[in-house]
């Protein structure tokens, strides 16, 4: 039997191909931290192609791949003739999972997951204003079946935290602002497995919350904007306060 050979779009591709992407990645991961921790401060050059080629042990191309990328999240600049510079972190996408992930790691990464929270609070309380004029019968029966769950479930931290997501995605949902909630979702998704920002989690911590989002309803359920874009506002803000535990100064939440 005459064995026909796959066609060419289909072949397996060589190992290098295969495995550059992962080195890419894993040299840009591992040039983020740097930068972000300072060990190539704002204004400083880039080590040279060939000095990373032999700190890494890698190919000329993952480490321009690994140059592109760091470009593309804001970290550097490359200009023809002056090789690459680190950027200030101004220009930096902190949206950016590699980015903000090394951030939140470094020693003042706290005042980033403040400024995350305040973030997250100003979009979800406008949100919850317009669900509050928006919602209609369904919805509303959909936050108190949410709410009453969750206060069978303050003794299980998993399925009460599914739940506290479902509570606020619906009141996003029915905000209509489809953008809001994608910047709220790829915050919260960079962070919501992380110990630093969940932070210690036991029934009363839950039963405390849950308070919070059972106000937030109330506030929907009458049709009072202001009311429930103000206890969205103060629910967020006590749920982080908690959560935070290190002692400091919290002037970045005041608002």
């Amino acid at each position: 039997m005459t064995t026909t050979e796959a066609p060419a779009d289909r072949a397996t591709p060589p190992e290098s191909a295969r495995r550059r992407p992962n080195l890419a990645t894993a040299l840009t991961t591992e040039l983020v931290g740097r930068i972000v921790r300072g060990q190539y401060p704002p204004g400083m050059s880039l080590p040279t192609e060939l000095a990373l080629c032999d700190a890494f042990s890698v190919s000329r191309t993952v480490v321009r791949e690994a140059v592109k990328l760091l470009q593309a999240k804001g970290l550097v600049q490359i200009r023809q003739g002056l090789g690459t510079t680190v950027s200030s972190p101004l220009t930096w996408n902190m949206l950016d999972e590699m980015v903000l992930s090394a951030s939140i790691a470094e020693p003042d990464g706290l005042s980033v997951l403040d400024d995350l929270v305040v973030t997250r609070r100003i979009l979800e309380a406008d949100m919850a204003n317009v669900a509050a004029r928006d919602a209609d019968a369904e919805v509303i029966d959909q936050l108190r079946v949410l709410v009453d769950r969750m206060d069978e479930l303050v003794a299980d931290p998993v399925a009460y935290a599914a739940q506290d997501r479902a509570f606020h995605d619906l009141i996003m949902q029915t905000s209509g602002n489809r953008l809001a909630r994608a910047v709220v979702r790829a915050l919260e998704s960079q962070v919501v497995n992380t110990a630093r920002y969940m932070g210690k989690t036991t029934p009363a911590l839950c039963v405390a919350s849950n308070q919070g989002h059972r106000r937030v309803y109330e506030r929907i359920a009458a049709h009072d904007p202001d009311g429930a874009a103000g206890a969205m506002f103060t629910h967020i803000t006590e749920a982080w306060v908690v959560r935070r535990g290190e002692p400091g100064d919290h002037a970045r939440l005041e608002r």
